[in-house]
């Protein structure tokens, strides 16, 4: 008899581990791996961690140093399939580790997640069925440069690329991008290991726009012969990848013979593109975890290492979203799999069924991450905002971002989120505003303030501030209101054509109604002016004194045909503030990117509308009572214009003091503007080259229909040739019958 052992002493049964095979090359052309194995190893411990995500089981990974080289990946790729345990996942680093791996999975049903592949070569799903990637493709870098191009009326560019797979798919992409644009690629040089030749070739055909595609260490290379050849200055522009470390020219490469100083001085002014990899918004995501927060956490993992000096350290986010988005994938498949009798821990290379839930779960995942919004396409890449930097005294300093779903480029400072609000509508708003508060001091001023003679002056005064005030700040308002609901009230015929919006339309309308009010006015003024006219009170007598009377006086600023002007003034003001009104409730629940704060406008327009009506009728009433008349009109005018003010320019504000605008619409755009799965117009764009790839496979198929129908004819009638001349003659009957 044994005794059965105390349970006390014996330690909880671990959970089945799901392993995930991973190369993170910590050298080579980029050894990414420095900062994104941390990264990855970070996310794997917490969500290890959590309760809510895949409490059942353990994630494990077993990683090598692929050196960011096919050949090693190779063998590294088969220790990781013939050797035990199974992986369920593999999760390779640079494009060319990350072609060789995702064409080789299918093989094995394995599903590949790449944290740092940017080739346009992997967005090929008949090539590479299972692949996923959180890095952007490279082809994002090319719609930027050809903004730019055009931008600076440039017409011929040279081109000088490593010979790798990713630069050259991504020059073939820039060669097709710039013959649509008219733009020529005079000068192509491309170099495998030593571009000592190449650069010289661009010297002597005089390249000075230079699109560079190569990795950091052959960057290294090419701008120390770059120094040589006296290739860098004012008279050249030079293009780069915007993911090397920050001081990678100054980095000691025992491969050049160039010093720091004379690196700095070659590489000096040049324009990089990059891809937004670091979530600008303090916002807690999957992970919990804010993206300054995740980079104080990564930095600490690094020991101290200089991030400038670490490679992949602009990719760690990437590689940390890969864990998770892997993880909420691989939890979201724990129940339909348990639905048919599967779980996850027994997966196999041949299991195509837990394979394909993994699959589908991957393509529909959706959360934020410290990179921004995660969300794949149909080809398993991911879309971000392209940003613009420029080497400024030996430091990058961003110069524009670039949406390439939208097509907007826009300069660094140059509010998107106020420049899509009409910011020279804002202005006039502003203006207005302005000009009505500066009405209410002549509101106030008698003829104890200022001479007789010169009352009549400050009559006008009053009436042209608030005239015009009026026509700047609410013309301004209705124009924006009005032009929404111009466009999306349209069928879809029209309203596709109005959509592009034209600022001078918008600025001619706020002109029209401005003008419309300077004529009106200068047509009062010069028919019928404006002069003093005294109301007179009943005599009062002062207590204690009989002998004296005392007649109260009141000056207004009247005209001969005073209610006839206001009548029509109010009429016309009176009617533009009532279709205000209308065109905001019709416009309420309308999104339109074009002039993003129409319903802080719509608001506003409620605001000015109801106490204008309210203001207009009770001054006319109280007019005899100085006191209670300008108390009224005063604080509604302020009110009026503080609270169209706080409406439309507080918002605005905040954005920019808070994290700055650019960075706030493009996360967005990133979570609703550039995602297949929220973005209409992507959407659109997806579905049309779907249908495309769909419109292929449907001909391809009839095309083969055919030619079984012509195949199955051929025998038919070979086979009743047969029938005829042979002795099957009941069965020859029976099918003659059939066909007939």
């Amino acid at each position: 008899f044994k005794a059965p052992p105390d349970p006390r002493t014996v330690s909880p049964p671990q959970p089945p581990a799901l392993y995930i095979g991973a190369l993170f090359p910590m050298s080579g052309g980029w050894p990414g791996g420095q900062a994104c194995l941390p990264a990855a190893q970070m996310a794997m411990d917490l969500v290890n961690n959590r309760t809510d995500i895949l409490p059942d089981y353990e994630l494990e990974l077993i990683h090598y140093d692929s050196m960011c080289d096919p050949g090693e990946a190779t063998k590294l790729l088969y220790d990781l399939l013939y050797t035990e345990p199974i992986k369920i996942v593999l999760m390779p680093g640079c494009s060319s580790v990350s072609t060789l791996v995702a064409e080789a999975a299918r093989m094995w049903n394995l599903i590949v997640l790449s944290y740092g592949s940017s080739s346009p070569a992997l967005s090929n799903r008949q090539r590479f069925p299972t692949f996923f990637r959180t890095h952007p493709s490279a082809t994002l870098h090319n719609p930027t440069r050809v903004q730019l191009f055009q931008k600076w009326k440039w017409t011929k560019i040279a081109t000088i690329q490593q010979t790798t797979e990713v630069f050259t798919s991504t020059l073939d992409d820039l060669e097709d991008r710039v013959a649509e644009a008219g733009i020529e690629i005079s000068v192509r040089q491309s170099f495998l290991t030593d571009p000592a030749v190449a650069v010289k070739n661009l010297k002597r055909q005089d390249a000075r726009i230079i699109v560079g595609l190569f990795y950091e260490t052959e960057a290294r290379k090419v701008f120390c012969e770059v120094y040589k050849e006296k290739l860098y200055g004012k008279k050249y522009v030079w293009f780069l990848i915007g993911w090397y470390a920050d001081n990678w020219f100054k980095i000691n490469d025992p491969s050049i013979n160039c010093t720091v100083e004379q690196m700095t001085e070659a590489v000096e002014g040049h324009v990089t593109t990059e891809i937004v990899m670091l979530n600008p918004e303090t916002v807690r995501g999957a992970s919990n975890l804010t993206s300054q927060e995740f980079l104080a956490q990564l930095m600490s993992k690094l020991g101290g290492k200089n991030p400038e000096e670490t490679g992949g350290f602009q990719e760690a986010p990437l590689a940390y979203d890969a864990v998770w988005a892997l993880a909420l994938a691989l939890n979201k498949t724990v129940g339909p799999l348990k639905a048919k009798g599967h779980r996850l821990e027994d997966f196999n290379y041949n299991n195509r069924a837990i394979t394909a839930e993994i699959y589908r779960a991957m393509n529909t995942s959706s959360f934020e991450g410290v990179s921004g919004h995660v969300v794949f396409d149909a080809q398993g890449s991911r879309m971000a905002w392209t940003l613009i930097e420029q080497l400024q005294g030996g430091s990058y300093k961003k110069i524009g971002y670039y949406d390439s779903t939208k097509g907007n480029l826009s300069w660094y400072g140059n509010d998107k989120y106020i420049q899509n609000s009409q910011p020279y509508l804002n202005n006039m708003t502003a203006v207005g505003c302005m000009m009505a508060l500066a009405a209410v001091f002549p509101l106030g001023i008698d003829g104890l303030h200022v001479h007789r003679r010169q009352f009549p002056v400050v009559c006008q005064f009053r009436l042209w501030l608030l005239g015009l005030g009026f026509s700047l700040a609410y013309g301004s308002m209705f124009t924006k209101i009005w032009w929404v609901h111009t466009v999306f009230t349209k069928k879809d015929d029209k309203k596709d054509k109005r959509k592009h919006l034209e600022p001078w339309k918008l600025y001619a309308t706020v002109g029209v109604l401005l003008s419309i009010d300077i004529l009106s006015l200068m047509i009062w003024q010069l028919v019928d002016p404006l002069h003093i006219t005294v109301e007179k009170f009943t005599r009062e007598a002062p207590k204690g004194d009989l002998d004296v009377l005392i007649q109260p006086l009141l000056e207004h600023c009247s005209s001969e045909k005073m209610n006839t002007w206001l009548g029509v003034v109010y009429g016309y003001k009176g009617l533009l503030l009532l279709l205000g009104i209308f065109l905001a409730y019709e416009t309420k629940s309308i999104s339109t990117e074009k002039i993003n704060d129409h319903r802080a406008v719509g608001m506003a327009i409620y605001n000015v509308a109801v106490l204008c009506m309210i203001t207009a009728p009770v001054t006319m009433i109280l007019s005899s009572q100085q006191d209670a008349s300008f108390a009224f009109a005063s604080l509604a005018i302020v009110f009026s214009v503080y609270i169209t003010l706080v409406v439309l320019f507080v918002p605005k504000m905040r954005r920019l003091i808070t994290r700055g605008e650019w960075q706030s619409d493009a996360q967005e755009t990133m979570k609703t503007g550039s995602s297949t799965n929220n973005n209409d117009e992507e959407k659109s764009r997806q579905l049309e080259r779907e249908n495309k790839e769909l419109q292929k496979i449907i001909q391809e198929v009839s095309r083969k229909l055919s030619l079984f129908h012509r195949s199955l004819y051929s025998k038919y009638h070979l086979y009743l040739n047969i029938c005829q001349e042979g002795s099957m003659i009941r069965r020859c009957r029976h099918f003659q019958k059939y066909d007939k």
